[in-house]
């Protein structure tokens, strides 16, 4: 999964418009929206997340507390990506 990773990291530093931040520099593992996290995250930056997720892969996300599961983190986005790839 790890050019998934790649992908996804690459998504949300487009869609949200940070510089000077490659996805080399995020970890995988680390909370989305923890202070330890480089991105420096907020919930309007979970809905753009939400939304560019649905647009790219063609998911739903419509359950606010399923939400703060899935962007837990980059491996936890990567692994919802991946299960509902195979249902497809």
């Amino acid at each position: 999964m790890s050019e998934l990773n790649t992908e996804i990291k690459q998504l949300i530093i487009e869609c949200l418009k940070i510089p000077d931040i490659t996805p080399e520099d995020i970890d995988d593992n680390t909370p989305l929206f923890s202070p330890e996290n480089i991105l420096q995250l907020d919930s309007i930056d979970s809905l753009e997340i939400i939304i560019a997720l649905q647009q790219k892969y063609n998911v739903r996300i419509d359950d606010q507390n399923l939400a703060r599961t899935i962007l837990e983190s980059v491996n936890s986005i990567a692994a919802f990506v991946d299960q509902e790839r195979q249902k497809q």
